[in-house]
Protein backbone atom coordinates (compact mmCIF):
# COMPACT_ATOMS: atom_id res chain seq x y z
CA UNK A 1 0.00 0.00 0.00
CA UNK A 2 2.98 2.12 -0.16
CA UNK A 3 1.96 3.90 -3.24
CA UNK A 4 -1.88 2.87 -3.33
CA UNK A 5 -4.74 4.92 -1.92
CA UNK A 6 -8.49 4.32 -1.30
CA UNK A 7 -10.49 6.66 -1.12
CA UNK A 8 -14.72 6.59 -2.48
CA UNK A 9 -15.57 9.81 -0.54
CA UNK A 10 -16.53 12.30 -3.38
CA UNK A 11 -18.81 11.87 -6.17
CA UNK A 12 -15.69 12.10 -9.12
CA UNK A 13 -14.11 9.38 -7.09
CA UNK A 14 -12.60 6.95 -10.14
CA UNK A 15 -14.58 4.97 -12.44
CA UNK A 16 -17.93 5.29 -10.08
CA UNK A 17 -16.13 3.10 -7.31
CA UNK A 18 -12.64 4.10 -5.71
CA UNK A 19 -9.71 5.92 -5.95
CA UNK A 20 -6.87 3.47 -5.17
CA UNK A 21 -3.88 4.30 -7.73
CA UNK A 22 -0.78 6.40 -6.66
CA UNK A 23 -2.93 9.63 -6.56
CA UNK A 24 -7.15 10.79 -6.95
CA UNK A 25 -8.81 12.54 -9.15
CA UNK A 26 -9.19 15.50 -6.85
CA UNK A 27 -4.88 15.17 -6.93
CA UNK A 28 -4.33 13.85 -3.45
CA UNK A 29 -1.27 11.49 -3.26
CA UNK A 30 -1.86 8.14 -1.94
CA UNK A 31 0.88 9.23 0.93
CA UNK A 32 -1.45 12.04 1.81
CA UNK A 33 -4.80 9.72 1.72
CA UNK A 34 -2.85 7.31 4.18
CA UNK A 35 -2.20 10.00 6.41
CA UNK A 36 -5.35 11.50 6.36
CA UNK A 37 -6.85 7.57 7.33
CA UNK A 38 -4.34 7.79 10.14
CA UNK A 39 -5.79 10.59 11.55
CA UNK A 40 -9.22 9.35 11.50
CA UNK A 41 -7.96 6.41 13.01
CA UNK A 42 -6.24 8.44 15.38
CA UNK A 43 -9.66 10.44 15.56
CA UNK A 44 -11.35 7.23 16.86
CA UNK A 45 -8.48 6.50 19.07
CA UNK A 46 -9.45 10.15 20.79
CA UNK A 47 -13.04 9.21 20.90
CA UNK A 48 -12.55 5.69 22.47
CA UNK A 49 -9.94 7.67 25.26
CA UNK A 50 -12.97 9.95 26.44
CA UNK A 51 -14.92 6.84 27.01
CA UNK A 52 -15.82 7.38 31.05
CA UNK A 53 -13.32 10.69 30.97
CA UNK A 54 -15.96 12.87 29.62
CA UNK A 55 -15.30 14.68 32.72
CA UNK A 56 -11.69 15.99 31.02
CA UNK A 57 -13.18 16.51 27.83
CA UNK A 58 -12.71 20.22 26.84
CA UNK A 59 -12.50 22.96 24.46
CA UNK A 60 -8.89 21.49 23.44
CA UNK A 61 -10.06 18.15 22.62
CA UNK A 62 -13.55 19.13 20.92
CA UNK A 63 -10.80 21.69 18.30
CA UNK A 64 -9.28 19.06 17.42
CA UNK A 65 -12.00 16.88 16.69
CA UNK A 66 -13.60 19.53 14.34
CA UNK A 67 -9.83 20.30 12.91
CA UNK A 68 -9.41 16.73 12.05
CA UNK A 69 -12.73 15.72 10.20
CA UNK A 70 -12.71 19.08 8.73
CA UNK A 71 -9.24 18.99 7.18
CA UNK A 72 -10.35 15.22 5.75
CA UNK A 73 -13.00 16.62 3.79
CA UNK A 74 -11.84 16.22 -0.18
CA UNK A 75 -10.02 19.83 -1.93
CA UNK A 76 -8.99 21.16 1.81
CA UNK A 77 -5.89 19.39 3.16
CA UNK A 78 -3.03 18.31 0.18
CA UNK A 79 -0.22 18.85 2.67
CA UNK A 80 1.87 15.78 4.48
CA UNK A 81 2.76 17.88 7.29
CA UNK A 82 0.12 19.87 8.47
CA UNK A 83 -1.54 16.34 8.49
CA UNK A 84 1.49 14.81 10.59
CA UNK A 85 0.88 17.72 13.02
CA UNK A 86 -2.87 17.10 13.23
CA UNK A 87 -2.10 13.27 14.63
CA UNK A 88 0.71 14.11 16.90
CA UNK A 89 -1.89 16.84 18.66
CA UNK A 90 -4.80 14.07 18.61
CA UNK A 91 -2.24 11.48 20.32
CA UNK A 92 -0.64 14.13 22.70
CA UNK A 93 -4.55 14.64 23.53
CA UNK A 94 -5.35 11.35 24.03
CA UNK A 95 -2.82 10.36 26.37
CA UNK A 96 -3.31 13.02 28.86
CA UNK A 97 -7.00 11.74 28.51
CA UNK A 98 -5.44 8.13 29.33
CA UNK A 99 -1.97 8.24 30.32
CA UNK A 100 -2.01 5.03 32.39
CA UNK A 101 -3.11 3.20 29.14
CA UNK A 102 0.47 4.20 27.72
CA UNK A 103 2.04 2.07 30.03
CA UNK A 104 -0.57 -0.82 30.30
CA UNK A 105 -0.32 -4.33 28.63
CA UNK A 106 -3.86 -5.11 28.54
CA UNK A 107 -6.16 -4.91 25.44
CA UNK A 108 -8.82 -3.24 26.53
CA UNK A 109 -8.68 -0.61 23.05
CA UNK A 110 -8.96 2.19 24.82
CA UNK A 111 -5.14 2.94 23.26
CA UNK A 112 -5.57 1.68 20.07
CA UNK A 113 -6.04 3.96 16.80
CA UNK A 114 -8.40 2.14 14.18
CA UNK A 115 -7.24 0.78 11.17
CA UNK A 116 -8.81 2.51 8.21
CA UNK A 117 -8.10 -0.49 6.38
CA UNK A 118 -9.91 -2.46 7.97
CA UNK A 119 -12.93 -0.70 6.97
CA UNK A 120 -12.36 -0.23 3.70
CA UNK A 121 -11.94 -4.31 3.41
CA UNK A 122 -15.31 -4.80 5.43
CA UNK A 123 -18.81 -6.39 4.59
CA UNK A 124 -20.24 -3.72 1.87
CA UNK A 125 -23.17 -2.93 4.11
CA UNK A 126 -21.09 -2.40 6.96
CA UNK A 127 -18.79 -0.24 4.89
CA UNK A 128 -21.49 1.77 3.57
CA UNK A 129 -23.33 2.90 6.77
CA UNK A 130 -19.88 3.64 8.38
CA UNK A 131 -19.19 5.84 5.23
CA UNK A 132 -22.32 7.68 5.41
CA UNK A 133 -21.73 8.32 9.57
CA UNK A 134 -18.38 8.93 9.00
CA UNK A 135 -18.44 11.12 5.82
CA UNK A 136 -21.48 12.76 7.35
CA UNK A 137 -19.93 13.87 10.27
CA UNK A 138 -16.94 15.38 8.45
CA UNK A 139 -19.39 18.16 6.85
CA UNK A 140 -20.77 18.72 10.40
CA UNK A 141 -17.82 18.93 11.25
CA UNK A 142 -17.47 21.98 8.73
CA UNK A 143 -20.49 23.74 10.02
CA UNK A 144 -19.45 23.06 13.79
CA UNK A 145 -16.22 24.98 13.31
CA UNK A 146 -17.42 28.02 11.23
CA UNK A 147 -19.63 28.49 13.76
CA UNK A 148 -17.18 28.03 16.38
CA UNK A 149 -15.03 30.30 15.13
CA UNK A 150 -17.69 33.26 15.71
CA UNK A 151 -17.65 32.18 19.35
CA UNK A 152 -21.16 29.45 19.11
CA UNK A 153 -20.86 26.16 19.95
CA UNK A 154 -23.48 23.11 21.17
CA UNK A 155 -22.55 20.47 23.39
CA UNK A 156 -25.06 17.81 21.75
CA UNK A 157 -23.40 18.78 18.82
CA UNK A 158 -19.76 18.04 19.95
CA UNK A 159 -20.80 15.14 22.18
CA UNK A 160 -22.11 13.18 18.78
CA UNK A 161 -18.66 13.54 16.88
CA UNK A 162 -17.03 11.56 20.06
CA UNK A 163 -20.20 8.86 19.55
CA UNK A 164 -20.25 9.01 16.15
CA UNK A 165 -16.59 7.75 15.71
CA UNK A 166 -16.61 5.47 18.37
CA UNK A 167 -19.31 4.02 16.04
CA UNK A 168 -17.03 3.64 12.95
CA UNK A 169 -14.70 1.99 15.54
CA UNK A 170 -16.81 -0.84 16.37
CA UNK A 171 -15.66 -3.87 14.29
CA UNK A 172 -18.78 -6.29 15.23
CA UNK A 173 -21.82 -3.38 14.64
CA UNK A 174 -24.11 -4.19 11.91
CA UNK A 175 -26.89 -2.61 10.48
CA UNK A 176 -29.21 -2.97 13.29
CA UNK A 177 -26.58 -0.79 15.40
CA UNK A 178 -25.51 1.44 12.70
CA UNK A 179 -28.50 2.54 11.06
CA UNK A 180 -30.00 4.33 13.82
CA UNK A 181 -26.57 6.19 13.84
CA UNK A 182 -27.03 7.43 10.40
CA UNK A 183 -30.23 8.72 10.87
CA UNK A 184 -28.83 10.46 14.03
CA UNK A 185 -26.30 11.98 11.79
CA UNK A 186 -29.03 13.52 9.96
CA UNK A 187 -30.62 15.05 12.97
CA UNK A 188 -27.68 16.66 14.52
CA UNK A 189 -26.67 18.06 11.56
CA UNK A 190 -29.93 20.24 11.20
CA UNK A 191 -29.31 21.32 14.82
CA UNK A 192 -25.94 22.16 13.79
CA UNK A 193 -27.03 24.08 10.49
CA UNK A 194 -29.34 26.13 13.20
CA UNK A 195 -26.50 27.07 15.10
CA UNK A 196 -24.75 28.17 12.09
CA UNK A 197 -27.32 30.24 11.12
CA UNK A 198 -27.53 31.39 14.06
CA UNK A 199 -24.22 32.37 14.56
CA UNK A 200 -24.18 33.99 11.09
CA UNK A 201 -27.20 35.96 11.18
CA UNK A 202 -26.40 37.47 15.05
CA UNK A 203 -23.00 38.51 13.81
CA UNK A 204 -23.71 39.75 10.18
CA UNK A 205 -27.53 39.96 10.07
CA UNK A 206 -30.42 38.60 8.01
CA UNK A 207 -28.96 38.20 4.59
CA UNK A 208 -30.78 40.34 2.08
CA UNK A 209 -31.49 40.58 -1.73
CA UNK A 210 -28.63 41.83 -3.36
CA UNK A 211 -27.83 41.85 -7.43
CA UNK A 212 -24.03 41.31 -7.88
CA UNK A 213 -21.96 42.12 -10.38
CA UNK A 214 -19.36 40.19 -12.28
CA UNK A 215 -17.43 43.01 -13.02
CA UNK A 216 -13.49 43.47 -11.90
CA UNK A 217 -13.20 47.05 -11.84
CA UNK A 218 -9.36 48.32 -12.72
CA UNK A 219 -6.68 48.78 -10.25
CA UNK A 220 -5.43 46.50 -7.29
CA UNK A 221 -8.20 43.44 -5.92
CA UNK A 222 -8.00 40.07 -4.19
CA UNK A 223 -10.36 37.41 -4.87
CA UNK A 224 -11.50 35.18 -1.30
CA UNK A 225 -12.91 31.84 -1.75
CA UNK A 226 -14.39 29.20 0.32
CA UNK A 227 -17.24 29.57 3.28
CA UNK A 228 -15.60 31.46 6.11
CA UNK A 229 -17.68 34.72 6.48
CA UNK A 230 -15.12 35.84 9.34
CA UNK A 231 -11.68 35.70 7.24
CA UNK A 232 -13.61 37.98 4.87
CA UNK A 233 -14.66 39.91 7.68
CA UNK A 234 -11.26 40.79 8.52
CA UNK A 235 -9.35 40.69 5.27
CA UNK A 236 -11.92 44.19 4.86
CA UNK A 237 -11.23 45.14 7.65
CA UNK A 238 -7.39 45.10 6.77
CA UNK A 239 -8.10 46.57 3.37
CA UNK A 240 -10.21 48.83 4.24
CA UNK A 241 -8.85 52.49 2.82
CA UNK A 242 -6.02 50.92 1.04
CA UNK A 243 -7.26 50.96 -2.75
CA UNK A 244 -8.02 47.72 -3.06
CA UNK A 245 -11.01 45.92 -3.48
CA UNK A 246 -12.31 42.57 -2.57
CA UNK A 247 -14.12 39.76 -5.26
CA UNK A 248 -15.47 36.41 -3.86
CA UNK A 249 -15.46 33.17 -5.31
CA UNK A 250 -17.64 30.29 -5.29
CA UNK A 251 -19.36 29.30 -1.78
CA UNK A 252 -18.60 33.25 -0.47
CA UNK A 253 -20.96 34.79 -3.20
CA UNK A 254 -24.01 34.93 -0.51
CA UNK A 255 -21.23 37.04 1.69
CA UNK A 256 -22.60 40.00 -0.43
CA UNK A 257 -26.47 39.61 0.76
CA UNK A 258 -24.90 40.03 4.71
CA UNK A 259 -25.51 43.81 5.98
CA UNK A 260 -22.63 44.21 8.35
CA UNK A 261 -20.51 42.52 5.30
CA UNK A 262 -22.05 44.51 2.19
CA UNK A 263 -21.62 47.66 4.50
CA UNK A 264 -17.66 47.56 3.00
CA UNK A 265 -17.72 50.05 -0.05
CA UNK A 266 -14.81 47.81 -1.48
CA UNK A 267 -16.44 44.57 -1.58
CA UNK A 268 -17.18 45.02 -4.97
CA UNK A 269 -18.48 41.81 -6.72
CA UNK A 270 -18.20 38.16 -7.48
CA UNK A 271 -15.30 36.68 -9.29
CA UNK A 272 -15.49 32.88 -11.29
CA UNK A 273 -18.02 30.63 -11.10
CA UNK A 274 -18.01 27.26 -9.69
CA UNK A 275 -15.12 25.76 -7.67
CA UNK A 276 -14.03 23.09 -10.19
CA UNK A 277 -13.13 26.10 -12.62
CA UNK A 278 -10.38 27.57 -10.86
CA UNK A 279 -7.43 26.14 -12.59
CA UNK A 280 -8.60 28.15 -15.91
CA UNK A 281 -10.03 31.08 -14.43
CA UNK A 282 -6.89 31.30 -11.75
CA UNK A 283 -5.11 31.07 -14.17
CA UNK A 284 -3.75 34.60 -15.28
CA UNK A 285 -5.26 37.21 -12.97
CA UNK A 286 -3.26 39.76 -12.07
CA UNK A 287 -4.46 39.32 -8.02
CA UNK A 288 -4.16 36.89 -4.83
CA UNK A 289 -6.72 34.32 -4.06
CA UNK A 290 -6.92 33.72 -0.41
CA UNK A 291 -8.54 29.70 0.32
CA UNK A 292 -10.39 29.90 3.54
CA UNK A 293 -12.18 26.43 3.19
CA UNK A 294 -12.79 23.50 0.95
CA UNK A 295 -12.81 23.46 -2.85
CA UNK A 296 -9.13 24.32 -3.00
CA UNK A 297 -7.76 22.35 -6.29
CA UNK A 298 -4.10 21.66 -6.84
CA UNK A 299 -2.78 24.99 -7.98
CA UNK A 300 -0.93 25.26 -11.22
CA UNK A 301 2.20 26.96 -11.88
CA UNK A 302 0.62 29.84 -13.40
CA UNK A 303 -0.61 31.15 -10.64
CA UNK A 304 0.71 29.47 -7.33
CA UNK A 305 2.69 32.31 -6.48
CA UNK A 306 -0.43 34.40 -5.41
CA UNK A 307 -2.31 31.51 -3.84
CA UNK A 308 -2.45 31.95 0.02
CA UNK A 309 -4.47 28.96 2.35
CA UNK A 310 -5.85 30.19 6.12
CA UNK A 311 -7.59 27.64 8.78
CA UNK A 312 -7.61 24.11 7.98
CA UNK A 313 -6.75 24.67 3.98
CA UNK A 314 -3.25 23.66 3.21
CA UNK A 315 -0.99 22.48 0.19
CA UNK A 316 2.61 22.29 0.18
CA UNK A 317 4.61 25.48 -0.59
CA UNK A 318 1.73 27.70 -0.81
CA UNK A 319 1.89 30.80 1.93
CA UNK A 320 -0.28 29.97 4.97
CA UNK A 321 -2.02 32.72 7.45
CA UNK A 322 -2.22 31.36 10.82
CA UNK A 323 -4.46 32.16 13.40
CA UNK A 324 -3.13 35.81 13.34
CA UNK A 325 -5.29 36.57 10.67
CA UNK A 326 -2.79 38.80 9.40
CA UNK A 327 -3.18 39.19 5.94
CA UNK A 328 0.06 41.69 5.36
CA UNK A 329 1.11 39.31 2.65
CA UNK A 330 -1.65 38.81 0.58
CA UNK A 331 -2.58 42.62 0.48
CA UNK A 332 1.26 43.30 -0.60
CA UNK A 333 0.66 40.93 -3.26
CA UNK A 334 -2.40 42.85 -4.47
CA UNK A 335 -0.32 45.81 -4.52
CA UNK A 336 2.53 44.42 -6.02
CA UNK A 337 0.30 42.85 -8.98
CA UNK A 338 -2.03 45.91 -9.54
CA UNK A 339 -5.32 44.27 -10.99
CA UNK A 340 -6.34 45.03 -14.22
CA UNK A 341 -5.17 48.45 -16.20
CA UNK A 342 -9.23 48.69 -17.54
CA UNK A 343 -12.98 46.88 -15.89
CA UNK A 344 -13.00 43.74 -17.00
CA UNK A 345 -16.61 41.58 -17.09
CA UNK A 346 -16.11 38.30 -16.58
CA UNK A 347 -19.52 37.06 -17.57
CA UNK A 348 -21.59 33.69 -15.60
CA UNK A 349 -21.39 30.36 -17.64
CA UNK A 350 -24.60 31.59 -19.39
CA UNK A 351 -23.52 34.78 -20.39
CA UNK A 352 -25.21 36.88 -17.70
CA UNK A 353 -23.32 39.92 -15.88
CA UNK A 354 -24.83 39.64 -12.31
CA UNK A 355 -26.52 37.33 -10.19
CA UNK A 356 -28.67 37.69 -7.23
CA UNK A 357 -28.05 36.28 -3.78
CA UNK A 358 -29.36 36.79 -0.25
CA UNK A 359 -32.59 34.77 -0.41
CA UNK A 360 -32.65 33.07 3.12
CA UNK A 361 -35.83 32.21 5.44
CA UNK A 362 -35.84 35.80 6.89
CA UNK A 363 -35.98 37.28 3.54
CA UNK A 364 -38.79 35.09 2.20
CA UNK A 365 -40.43 34.47 5.03
CA UNK A 366 -40.88 37.92 5.43
CA UNK A 367 -43.14 37.62 2.32
CA UNK A 368 -44.60 34.34 2.93
CA UNK A 369 -47.99 36.23 2.63
CA UNK A 370 -47.44 36.94 -0.94
CA UNK A 371 -45.74 33.48 -1.57
CA UNK A 372 -48.80 32.28 0.32
CA UNK A 373 -51.44 34.10 -2.10
CA UNK A 374 -49.06 33.25 -5.15
CA UNK A 375 -50.27 29.71 -4.52
CA UNK A 376 -53.13 29.44 -3.49
CA UNK A 377 -54.02 32.14 -6.83
CA UNK A 378 -52.39 29.69 -9.03
CA UNK A 379 -49.61 32.25 -10.02
CA UNK A 380 -47.11 30.42 -8.39
CA UNK A 381 -47.69 26.09 -9.33
CA UNK A 382 -44.61 24.61 -8.30
CA UNK A 383 -41.44 24.93 -6.37
CA UNK A 384 -37.87 23.56 -7.61
CA UNK A 385 -35.39 23.17 -5.21
CA UNK A 386 -32.49 22.76 -7.30
CA UNK A 387 -29.12 22.81 -5.67
CA UNK A 388 -25.98 21.75 -3.90
CA UNK A 389 -22.42 20.95 -5.20
CA UNK A 390 -20.83 21.71 -8.50
CA UNK A 391 -18.32 19.47 -9.94
CA UNK A 392 -16.57 18.69 -13.25
CA UNK A 393 -17.74 15.43 -14.49
CA UNK A 394 -19.33 15.43 -17.60
CA UNK A 395 -23.76 15.33 -16.97
CA UNK A 396 -24.10 18.64 -15.14
CA UNK A 397 -25.47 20.27 -17.92
CA UNK A 398 -28.40 18.69 -16.86
CA UNK A 399 -29.42 21.12 -14.05
CA UNK A 400 -28.71 24.37 -16.40
CA UNK A 401 -31.22 22.59 -18.65
CA UNK A 402 -33.52 21.07 -16.21
CA UNK A 403 -33.95 25.12 -14.45
CA UNK A 404 -34.37 26.70 -18.13
CA UNK A 405 -37.12 23.98 -18.75
CA UNK A 406 -38.69 24.59 -15.90
CA UNK A 407 -42.80 25.88 -16.11
CA UNK A 408 -43.01 29.72 -16.25
CA UNK A 409 -45.38 29.51 -12.86
CA UNK A 410 -42.68 28.12 -11.15
CA UNK A 411 -40.00 29.12 -8.65
CA UNK A 412 -36.44 27.79 -8.65
CA UNK A 413 -34.69 27.54 -4.97
CA UNK A 414 -31.05 27.51 -5.21
CA UNK A 415 -28.29 27.19 -3.09
CA UNK A 416 -24.46 25.85 -2.39
CA UNK A 417 -21.95 25.92 -5.66
CA UNK A 418 -24.01 24.28 -7.93
CA UNK A 419 -26.44 27.75 -8.40
CA UNK A 420 -22.88 28.26 -10.75
CA UNK A 421 -24.55 26.60 -13.55
CA UNK A 422 -27.60 28.82 -13.80
CA UNK A 423 -27.38 31.47 -10.90
CA UNK A 424 -26.91 34.08 -14.10
CA UNK A 425 -30.42 33.12 -15.98
CA UNK A 426 -32.94 35.71 -16.40
CA UNK A 427 -36.15 33.36 -15.72
CA UNK A 428 -38.14 36.71 -14.93
CA UNK A 429 -40.38 37.25 -11.99
CA UNK A 430 -43.39 36.11 -10.87
CA UNK A 431 -45.62 38.47 -8.33
CA UNK A 432 -42.76 40.34 -7.59
CA UNK A 433 -40.17 37.38 -7.05
CA UNK A 434 -37.94 36.65 -9.16
CA UNK A 435 -38.06 33.02 -10.41
CA UNK A 436 -34.32 31.68 -9.48
CA UNK A 437 -33.96 32.65 -5.72
CA UNK A 438 -30.45 31.77 -3.89
CA UNK A 439 -30.61 30.86 -0.35
CA UNK A 440 -26.77 31.01 0.12
CA UNK A 441 -24.16 28.31 0.80
CA UNK A 442 -24.36 24.91 1.38
CA UNK A 443 -24.81 25.13 4.80
CA UNK A 444 -27.59 27.54 4.31
CA UNK A 445 -29.88 24.30 3.39
CA UNK A 446 -31.18 25.19 6.36
CA UNK A 447 -32.80 28.35 4.92
CA UNK A 448 -34.33 25.96 2.43
CA UNK A 449 -35.74 23.57 5.61
CA UNK A 450 -36.99 26.49 7.16
CA UNK A 451 -39.21 27.56 4.48
CA UNK A 452 -40.28 24.33 3.32
CA UNK A 453 -42.09 23.89 6.76
CA UNK A 454 -43.12 27.22 7.18
CA UNK A 455 -45.18 26.54 3.83
CA UNK A 456 -46.52 22.91 5.19
CA UNK A 457 -47.93 24.57 8.27
CA UNK A 458 -49.48 27.52 6.10
CA UNK A 459 -51.15 25.09 4.27
CA UNK A 460 -52.10 22.36 6.54
CA UNK A 461 -50.38 19.81 5.11
CA UNK A 462 -46.89 17.94 5.29
CA UNK A 463 -44.02 18.78 3.46
CA UNK A 464 -44.11 15.70 1.05
CA UNK A 465 -47.50 17.09 0.40
CA UNK A 466 -46.55 20.88 -1.05
CA UNK A 467 -45.91 21.69 -4.58
CA UNK A 468 -41.96 21.41 -4.06
CA UNK A 469 -39.45 19.48 -5.73
CA UNK A 470 -35.85 18.71 -4.67
CA UNK A 471 -33.32 17.97 -7.51
CA UNK A 472 -30.19 18.28 -5.84
CA UNK A 473 -26.54 17.67 -7.16
CA UNK A 474 -23.48 16.58 -4.52
CA UNK A 475 -19.74 16.29 -4.79
CA UNK A 476 -18.24 16.03 -1.01
CA UNK A 477 -19.33 15.44 2.42
CA UNK A 478 -21.08 18.13 3.02
CA UNK A 479 -23.94 17.04 1.03
CA UNK A 480 -23.85 13.46 2.62
CA UNK A 481 -24.89 15.21 6.38
CA UNK A 482 -27.01 17.76 4.21
CA UNK A 483 -29.30 15.17 2.31
CA UNK A 484 -29.33 12.47 5.94
CA UNK A 485 -31.46 15.61 7.53
CA UNK A 486 -33.60 15.49 4.53
CA UNK A 487 -34.34 11.86 5.15
CA UNK A 488 -34.28 12.62 9.13
CA UNK A 489 -37.17 15.13 8.47
CA UNK A 490 -38.55 12.26 6.45
CA UNK A 491 -38.60 14.45 3.01
CA UNK A 492 -38.58 12.15 0.50
CA UNK A 493 -39.06 11.65 -3.71
CA UNK A 494 -35.24 13.32 -3.69
CA UNK A 495 -33.79 13.23 -7.20
CA UNK A 496 -29.94 13.06 -6.78
CA UNK A 497 -27.00 13.28 -9.56
CA UNK A 498 -24.91 13.16 -11.48
CA UNK A 499 -24.52 9.85 -10.31
CA UNK A 500 -25.16 7.64 -6.63
CA UNK A 501 -22.63 8.31 -4.54
CA UNK A 502 -20.09 4.94 -4.66
CA UNK A 503 -20.03 4.22 -0.83
CA UNK A 504 -23.74 3.27 -1.04
CA UNK A 505 -24.01 -0.91 -1.34
CA UNK A 506 -26.92 -2.19 -3.09
CA UNK A 507 -28.51 -3.00 0.07
CA UNK A 508 -28.35 0.29 1.49
CA UNK A 509 -29.33 2.03 -2.12
CA UNK A 510 -32.75 0.21 -1.70
CA UNK A 511 -33.05 0.63 1.65
CA UNK A 512 -33.32 4.55 0.94
CA UNK A 513 -34.84 3.69 -2.15
CA UNK A 514 -38.06 1.99 -0.22
CA UNK A 515 -38.40 3.98 2.54
CA UNK A 516 -37.77 7.13 0.70
CA UNK A 517 -38.16 7.08 -2.95
CA UNK A 518 -34.45 8.46 -3.79
CA UNK A 519 -33.46 8.04 -7.36
CA UNK A 520 -31.25 9.04 -9.97
CA UNK A 521 -31.82 12.44 -12.34
CA UNK A 522 -32.82 10.83 -15.53
CA UNK A 523 -33.00 13.69 -18.59
CA UNK A 524 -34.45 17.26 -17.68
CA UNK A 525 -37.76 16.44 -19.84
CA UNK A 526 -38.61 13.38 -18.41
CA UNK A 527 -38.09 14.56 -14.41
CA UNK A 528 -39.94 17.54 -15.10
CA UNK A 529 -42.67 15.54 -16.91
CA UNK A 530 -42.77 13.12 -14.12
CA UNK A 531 -42.50 15.94 -11.16
CA UNK A 532 -45.57 18.09 -13.31
CA UNK A 533 -47.66 15.10 -13.99
CA UNK A 534 -47.55 13.84 -9.89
Amino acid sequence: MDNKMFCFQCEQTAGCKACTGAQGVCGKKADTAQLQDELTGALIGLARATEGNENLVNEVTDKLILEGLFSTITNVNFNNETLKVLINKVEAEKERLVPNCFSCASCCGRNDNFDMQSLWEADEDVRSLKSLILFGIRGIAAYAYHAAVLGYTDKEVNAFFYKALFAIGMKDWGMDELLPIVMQTGEINLKCMALLDKANTETYGNPEPTKVSLTVEKGPFIVISGHDLYDLKQLLEQTKDKGINIYTHGEMLPAHAYPELKKYTHLKGNFGTAWQNQQKEFANIPAPILFTTNCLMPPKESYSDRVFTTEVVSYPEIVHIGDDKDFTQVIEKSLELGGYEESMLFTGINSGSTVMTGFGHNAVLSNAGAVIEGVKTGAIKHFFLVGGCDGAKPGRNYYTDFVKQTPKDSIVLTLACGKYRFNDLDLGEIGGFPRIMDMGQCNDAYSAIKVAIALAEAFECGVNELPLSMVLSWYEQKAVCILLTLLHLGIKNILLGPSLPAFISPNVLDFLVKNYNIAPISTPERDIAKIIGE
